[in-house]
């Protein structure tokens, strides 16, 4: 596929289109006493084994524990369905990454509040990605070069595309040198069992249920660092403006979520199999291992130069012709108090490096 047509895909998925997904509400409604003063809230997230933390702050209690009334979605396949939702006030708050970037540059005033995923300790994470192949393609795992002439399934605009960019560029390969196929993630297992593909570039859970699934099937790479993760809490700015105590309260929510998830991975992997639809236990629980890895809600430099780099990627590979000042998009002050006032919630984490480490006001420069 030509840079043209992967430019213009990439705009066409970022741009803001109107979400079909719908809203359900799937844990019990507290008591009449609570609902009068709980703070509700809408939030929304994708199909991966590393967005499990809202679910499990809904499940544990720990959204009410905060003062919050939390309605989660039915996971949507990508963070582009995500931003739809977000678009039409489905949402109030989604966990995203790669997407926020085409739908900032359409126009859209989002703000990055804390991670779901990625680490505020080191630049590169991405232990929840993989690209698997089938049996027959012709893909060397130990030589990346043999992806050239390729059939590649990613969904262009995600996490998952920038992945497979990433990968390309390692092996010495531009876009133009294998065949990349927009795919949901869900369907990525289907199109390699059908032989549509030669490989996909995937989160998890898909790249473990592929190689329960898919006879022959095989990791070629398996994270490598070879990106900095993108996964935040994003919501509109307008909203953000208007909801600074209850944006705190979400993140202490979600951060004594993942703490608990990084002590009971296997629980959090039954969690996983209620929200993602045909998720089995065995597979969550191996998925889970790799989420853990990268399992950090707290933001430093280190996430700002991620937002950065996804960006100097796609604009230096052509697909994007402009980016945008990271600055302006990334708001730290909520999750740094979060931090500050409640530091028991990230206790088992490693510290934040002094030189990555950042107080309100931050300033990046690339």
């Amino acid at each position: 596929m030509n840079k043209c047509k992967l430019s213009g895909l990439w705009r066409l998925l970022a741009a803001p289109l109107v979400a079909l997904a719908s809203l359900a509400v799937l844990a019990g409604a507290p008591s009449t006493a609570a609902a009068q003063t709980l703070v509700k809230l809408k939030a929304g997230m994708v199909t991966g084994i590393d967005q499990v933390g809202l679910p499990i702050a809904l499940e544990r209690g720990f959204f009410e524990k905060n003062g919050l009334d939390v309605t989660v979605a039915r996971p949507y396949a990508t963070g582009v369905d995500a931003l739809n939702a977000l678009q039409a006030g489905e949402s109030e708050i989604v966990q995203v990454g790669v997407p926020m970037i085409g739908a900032i540059l359409r126009g859209m005033d989002l703000v990055a509040l804390g991670n779901y995923s990625g680490s505020a300790t080191k630049l590169g994470s991405d232990a929840t990605m993989a690209l698997v192949a089938r049996e027959g393609s012709g893909i060397d795992k130990n030589n990346l070069a043999t992806l050239k002439g390729k059939k590649i399934a990613a969904s262009f605009g995600t996490i998952n595309h920038l992945y497979a960019l990433a990968l390309l560029e390692k092996a010495g390969l531009k876009p133009d040198d294998v065949t990349l196929v927009n795919t949901p993630p869900p369907d990525m297992t289907v199109a390699l069992l059908a032989k549509g593909i030669d490989a996909f570039s995937g989160w998890d859970p898909w790249p473990i249920v592929a190689q329960k699934d898919v006879p022959g099937a095989y990791v070629v790479a398996r994270g490598g660092d070879v990106i900095s993760y993108l996964g935040f809490n994003v919501a509109t700015r307008a909203w953000v403006e208007k909801n600074g105590e209850t944006i705190e309260k979400f993140l202490a929510a979600v951060s004594e979520a993942d703490k608990w998830m990084r002590a009971n991975p296997k629980a959090a992997a039954q969690v996983a199999t209620r929200w993602i639809p045909g998720l089995k236990q065995e597979v969550a629980e191996a998925a889970m291992q790799f989420n853990i890895q990268q399992n950090d809600r707290r933001l430093s430099a280190n996430n700002y130069r991620a937002l950065w780099a996804a960006q100097d990627r796609l604009n230096r590979l052509g697909i994007l012709k402009s980016t945008f000042d990271v600055n302006k998009h990334i708001e730290p002050k909520h999750i740094l108090n979060v931090m500050k006032n409640k530091p028991e919630l990230f206790s088992d984490l490693p510290p934040i490096p002094n030189d990555v480490a950042i107080t309100p006001g931050f300033v990046f420069k690339p």
